[in-house]
């Protein structure tokens, strides 16, 4: 593979106070192996310049080389903490492309799933946020909590991080009674924990100080940089998938879609923590509603979509994921192409970051929640 040149960054005036500072690529604020040259004034950034590329993968052609089968387990290596929402975008893709039926139980199962993988990702947003701000205690306090989740996850799934459950016409394996219980039990027991979280951190007057009217992304800069997720909610844009373009069988729960108008990083961080609440709704109802039944329906062992194109889109932690698949009739997909909301997220953060002080500019970073490899794919 030929390997361009790297950048070369020079100074856009010779004033002594100057200098080019490397926020990275190992840089715990930056949440994974992305590397950031600034061009500071004193303490003032003058410049920003994400510099992506570390982590490439290419999973895009990765996919275009396998079976639909084969490439399962791949797509959920982007976002590997939002695993679940991609396992089911690659899924729901190849079922609406081959026309498979999916049963109501195992519709019931993937949104509980999604839902408590969603939560699982706010949380470990939320403790390393206030991690980056210098406050330690809500870290724990968060993955105390994410824990019992993953033990959920790890029950029906085998896995903790990068699950890879769902299959084609359902699910890998069904839900007891048992699994069913304890979600009813981490509902109850996480929505009377909330308010803790809101009494150490949301009414907290240095955090205020410190989010409040920092990072504000104006609607029109939201919709021209293609912001989706919460971070385009806390612009005042009411757009979620799940509600838009309803899949998976969303369009039978009852939430609402937490939106803010300030765009600031104080909006982004309420918008993530109504989020939880609503998908802790959308949970509970999916429990109490579940039919009996078989939980994955009969498809061909060889893949074989008609020829065609599909494209699907899902609402992750982190905003609109869309797939993209070129089908050619064969076990493989001719084309693949991956729309992911942290890319297009991380796009603003250059005019975001100008002008403003270094531990702002990391609160800003933090603010729009990015998973690295997601970026890089």
């Amino acid at each position: 593979m030929i390997m361009s040149a790297p950048p070369t960054y020079t100074l856009e005036k010779t004033d002594s106070d100057n200098f080019i500072l490397n926020l990275g690529p190992q840089h715990p604020g930056t949440h994974g192996v992305l590397r950031v040259v600034l061009q500071m004034d004193g303490e003032y950034i003058l410049r920003a310049d994400p510099v992506l590329g570390y982590g490439h993968r290419m999973q895009e052609k990765i996919a275009e080389n396998m079976t639909y089968l084969q490439a399962l387990p791949y797509v959920c290596r982007m976002d590997y903490l939002g695993a679940l929402s991609y396992n089911l975008a690659w899924v729901c893709a190849v079922e609406k492309l081959c026309g498979f039926e999916v049963p109501e139980r195992a519709i019931h199962v993937r949104v509980i799933a999604t839902e408590l993988n969603r939560i699982a990702s706010h949380l470990l947003w939320w403790g390393a946020y206030l991690l980056d701000l210098g406050a330690f205690t809500p870290f724990l306090q968060a993955f105390t909590d994410r824990e019992q989740i993953l033990d959920l996850l790890e029950y029906i799934t085998g896995s903790r991080l990068t699950y890879c459950y769902f299959r084609f016409g359902g699910l890998g394996a069904d839900v007891d009674d048992l699994f069913l219980a304890r979600v009813e039990e981490f509902v109850t027991g996480f929505r009377s924990r909330l308010p803790r979280y809101h009494d150490l951190v949301t009414g907290n007057v240095i955090f205020h100080h410190r989010s409040r009217d920092v990072g504000v992304i104006l609607p029109f800069d939201a919709a021209g940089y293609g912001i989706t997720g919460p971070s385009l909610r806390a612009s005042g844009y009411d757009f979620d998938v799940r509600k838009k373009e309803p899949y998976s069988g969303y369009d039978r729960f009852e939430f609402t879609v937490p939106v803010e108008q300030s765009g600031d990083c104080l909006a982004r961080y309420n918008v993530r923590m109504a989020e939880m609440e609503q998908s802790l709704a959308i949970i509970e109802q999916a429990v109490s509603t579940i039919p009996d039944g078989p939980f994955r329906s009969k498809v061909p062992k060889q893949i074989k979509p008609p020829e065609g194109e599909v494209a699907m889109a899902v609402e992750t932690p982190r905003g609109e994921l869309v797939i993209y698949i070129v089908s050619d009739g064969t076990r493989k997909p001719y084309r693949v192409k991956f729309r992911v909301p942290s890319f297009s997220n991380l796009s603003i953060f250059s005019k975001l970051a100008r002008g403003q002080l270094l531990a702002d500019a990391l609160a800003i970073l933090g603010s729009l929640d990015m998973v690295i490899p997601e970026v890089d794919r």
